[in-house]
């Protein structure tokens, strides 16, 4: 399966630590991150990431042309509710707009990420592929 992973500046410690925690489970897995997300969790958990551009610059934007085009199959966006960056506030709602659009599952908060995951591993997912 194909996992997005986006994490504002806020959260991108937070997202580290996830991918650390879930390790086993996404190496099994195709990640895609925005720049500076994929950067740090290659970092933090030697995963292979495809790595698009930052966020602001530009990688949001090429996320959400790979869920129009059905290519991923879980977003996880660890985003900070409380951010008085625009920009950040504006790619969360295309990315959720795109998301429903598509039927992409989502998770905006490191509780749903976590079940989203454990989903993923047993296999609840796979009708993803159906989908397809």
């Amino acid at each position: 399966m194909n996992i997005g992973l986006i994490a504002h500046d806020a959260k991108k410690k937070l997202m580290q630590n996830f991918c650390i925690a879930y390790r086993g489970i996404l190496s099994k897995h195709e990640l895609y991150a925005t720049g500076t997300t994929g950067r740090l969790i290659e970092e933090a958990t030697n995963l292979s990431v495809h790595k698009y551009l930052a966020g602001h610059l530009g990688g949001e934007q090429q996320l959400g042309a790979q869920i129009e085009a059905n290519e991923l199959d879980l977003v996880i966006y660890l985003r900070d509710p409380h951010s008085s960056k625009k920009h950040e506030l504006t790619d969360i709602s295309n990315t959720m707009r795109l998301c429903d659009d598509h039927n992409i599952p989502l998770a905006t908060n490191l509780a749903t990420a976590e079940l989203l995951i454990k989903s993923l591993d047993r296999g609840d997912m796979e009708w993803r592929e159906m989908y397809k």
